[in-house]
């Protein structure tokens, strides 16, 4: 079963945040709790943990900015 990645809301008022940077590259194998990408938001950069372990689908390109709950990627 696959498991989504979602944009986390990381402050309390936190809506939308920007990936900086993928660490990980499309079809690469993850595991759980392995840094996936760079998320910007509130003026701080935060590095985001695989929930699941697979393969990883990057759905949502970084440099761009995108509301809090957004699938960014899959891991199947």
């Amino acid at each position: 079963m696959a498991t989504e990645v979602l944009l986390p809301k990381i402050g309390f008022s936190m809506t939308e945040g920007q990936i900086s940077e993928w660490l990980a590259k499309d079809g690469d194998s993850v595991t759980e709790g392995q840094g996936l990408f760079l998320l910007e938001a509130d003026k701080s950069a935060n590095e985001v943990e695989a929930p699941a372990s697979g393969t990883l689908r990057i759905l949502k390109e970084a440099g761009e900015t995108y509301e809090v709950g957004t699938v960014l990627g899959m891991i199947e």
